[in-house]
């Protein structure tokens, strides 16, 4: 992290490129470190001129007399190479290349970038970019704004890392006209180096960094970066990281033989590891703004300790001197996963003697649009104390009788006594400017509409609930891996990559899914014996590499009760399957016993590229093409995350007992995903699996495979993970 550091927080930089025409990149970069006001020793690196802006020019960085911690390059690809093997000799610690032409134009200029990495690591060099803005730091202590941008932002406790240069100048200007300040500001462009998740350890260990927001077009190390992450947001010192991710619309999943292969698009992927890594998605530049403001904010005690103000649970009340948006506020609060909260008796015979008769005193709590701020007061001070309440909304809107300064202060004077987080949403611009100000100067968040501090609330107490998330103790599983990978290499060495129950089943019982009895008819009367021997009834089901979709074909028949039905229904699938697909090659029909009766469920797998093993659950059958209720994660899994995965299902409640329905045995579910990420991991060879459906019986009856299937593809070397 130190050469990292050194990006940041340089005593010395050279500017390689540095120009003395204004407009040019180099010219202007030399020109905002300077005016910028850095602290630092600054060097202009131009063969050409004498000096820059004033500054004493050196042809060379290597002719520069003293240690240099950073250079900026701002060079066309071709002379760049020269350029950092001169700063390589020089000892730098770090490079920030700027210039574009890079991997972004084609293989020329790839091949370039991968030299410059190739030096850059050899040497022990930390290395931004190339194609990015710059870096920014406005610490006091350190003043450097390397970057195109020529506004120097405030100095606070939020960092920004993006991989968009032109979205950081707009940033910066937003950032402006809300008074939000940052404590590092850095756009990494093609990351050919340094990428985020390098930068979000060090903003982790910074000490000036409260809250990371990202803005991220693609990751390149998806399970790293889960793992990595998840220490961040939740080990000893937690700091919330923000996410804004470009392209959810285009969420195209790849066309794929299984259910789980055709809904896993992009951004399933994304969604999955932002889940399991504690990260707050957002989907709006606003909603990054909106969202900081509300971690950023922390508190100190008597005892002079700072904390952040995360609510302990989803009960807000809400103060307000306009009825509609009181209104407003109440809808938002509980479409953002909160609940209005109930207060006590005791709170509302306070709020009885201190509001007029006027007022509402059930919550949300109207003090009514003459309210000064002493009633503002009283009304905040006793739902803030209320027991049942985690944390309040305040707003107010401009009426004759306001007066939005002292309500500012009173709204302070109440924050700083509690724990629990207070936003305010002060409705209007010139009106209430003296204490929208106010408040900001304090560190406090402040909102112009009610649906913002509402999602802002909302984004706190997920972040609560993931650092408070339960710690179960993990399962500790024996799997038959040789006898699995003895099934697939036959599997494939006859030329089968897409294999169905019968292979199937023999590879989930390896690992200690409970499959049903289930063997290959290939004549009516051996069907019938077939039943016989395992008992009826019988489920049978036509085997086909050519027809995946079996019912489809009319090649699924359940609840075959005899023999005679067994005979019948023999001849009637595979005369069905050859009406369907009159070319398919039809190698009998399995003969499966019939499962107790289980709610479906649905357990799938693909092999997502650059990511590996991407889970899916929801619920089975149907219902998985019908309303796509699925969810995803990144293997490996353990026991905490196939828990989450059950609780993220819109319909999680049909599993845990719905008028009259037993509930089901959803630690057998949760088992079955560990031991699925268990096989993901150990058998690359797998590239996409459905259990659809798997049947969840009754609390303590188990789970039971009714169907699955595979997709098989050879790797040179099938390791264990």
């Amino acid at each position: 992290m130190e050469k990292i550091e050194a990006i940041f927080s340089p005593h010395s930089v050279a500017v390689v490129g540095a120009s003395t025409t204004p407009g040019k990149v180099g010219h202007d970069i030399f020109a905002n470190i300077l005016r910028g006001g850095y602290q630092g020793i600054l060097y202009p690196v131009n063969p050409t001129a004498k000096s820059v802006l004033s500054v004493r020019a050196y042809a060379s960085i290597t002719e520069i007399p003293d240690s240099v911690d950073l250079a900026m390059i701002i060079l066309p690809p071709n002379r760049a190479v020269g350029a950092i093997e001169e700063a390589i000799r020089k000892g730098v610690k770090g490079v920030v290349v700027v210039s574009a032409g890079f991997r972004e134009v084609g293989p020329e200029g790839r091949a370039i970038e991968d030299r410059l990495v190739a030096m850059c690591r050899e040497a022990g060099v930390r290395m931004v970019g190339p194609n990015c803005l710059g870096v920014i730091n406005p610490h006091a202590s350190v003043r450097l704004n390397a970057s195109f941008s020529a506004r120097m932002p405030s100095s606070g406790n939020i960092s920004f890392i993006s991989q968009s240069g032109a979205l950081c100048t707009a940033v910066l200007d937003f950032a402006a006209a809300r008074d939000f300040g940052f404590s590092k500001f850095i756009s990494i462009g093609n990351k050919a180096d340094v990428d985020e998740l390098d930068l979000l350890q060090y903003l982790h260990q910074d000490m000036d960094t409260d809250v990371i927001m990202l803005y991220v077009e693609e990751l390149r190390r998806g399970t790293e970066f889960v793992q990595v992450v998840k220490n961040i947001t939740s080990g000893d010192r937690p700091t919330p990281v923000l996410v804004i991710k470009s392209g959810r619309t285009s969420a195209g999943a790849q066309a794929a033989a299984s259910h789980t292969g055709a809904l896993a698009g992009t951004e399933a992927v994304y969604d999955a590891i932002f889940e399991q890594a504690g990260v707050i998605r957002v989907d709006t530049i606003d909603e990054l703004f909106d969202f900081a403001n509300a971690f950023a904010f922390k508190s100190k005690s008597a005892m002079g300790k700072v904390t952040r103000r995360i609510p302990n649970g989803n009960r807000v009340a809400i103060v307000t001197n306009a009825g509609g948006p009181g209104i407003v506020a109440t809808d938002m609060t509980v479409s953002s996963g909160l609940q209005l909260a109930q207060l006590a008796p005791e709170t509302i015979e306070v709020l009885a003697s201190h509001l007029p008769s006027a007022a509402n005193i059930h919550n949300p709590v109207d003090v009514i649009g003459d309210a000064a701020q002493d009633r503002y007061e009283n009304a905040l001070t006793a739902v803030i104390k209320d027991p049942g309440v985690d944390g309040a909304l305040v707003i107010l809107t401009p009426q004759s009788m306001t007066n939005a300064l002292e309500t500012a202060k009173a709204i302070i004077k109440i924050a700083r006594l509690s724990h629990k987080p207070i936003l305010s949403c002060f409705m209007g611009i010139v009106d209430v400017s003296a204490g929208v100000d106010y408040l900001q100067k304090q560190g406090y968040p402040v909102y112009r509409f009610p649906e913002n501090a509402a999602k802002s609330f909302g984004a706190l107490y997920r972040y609560s609930r993931w650092l408070n998330r339960q710690k179960l103790a993990q399962y500790r599983f024996t799997h038959d891996t040789a006898q699995a990978r003895s099934i697939i290499a036959t599997c494939l060495k006859e030329g089968r990559t897409a294999i169905g129950e019968l292979e199937g089943a023999r590879i989930l019982a390896c690992y200690g899914f409970d499959v049903l009895p289930t063997q290959l008819a290939h004549n009516a009367t051996e069907a019938a014996d077939l039943a016989e021997d395992m008992g009826f009834p019988v489920v049978m089901k036509i085997v086909s590499p050519q027809i995946l979709h079996k019912s489809e074909a009319g090649g699924v028949v359940v609840g075959v009760a005899n023999r005679e039905a067994a005979q019948a229904t023999y001849d009637r699938i595979v005369a069905s399957a050859v009406d369907y697909a009159p070319d398919a090659d039809i190698q009998g029909v399995l003969v499966v016993k019939m499962a107790p009766a289980g709610q479906e469920v649905i357990l799938g797998m693909n092999r997502y590229p650059g990511f590996g093993p991407l889970l899916m659950f929801g619920f089975g059958g149907i219902f998985v093409e019908v309303f796509k209720d699925v969810t995803f994660r990144l293997a490996p899994i353990g026991r905490n995350e196939a828990r989450r995965m059950l609780h993220a299902v819109r319909a999680v409640k049909l599993l845990k007992g719905f008028r009259g329905m037993p509930a089901a045995d959803t630690g057998a579910i949760e088992q079955a995903l560990v031991r699925l990420s268990d096989l993901a991991l150990q058998h690359p060879e797998i590239v996409e699996l459905d259990i659809n459906p798997m049947l969840a019986h009754p609390e303590g009856q188990g789970a039971t495979v009714a169907d699955c299937r595979m997709i098989l593809k050879a790797v040179d070397e099938p390791t264990d993970a």
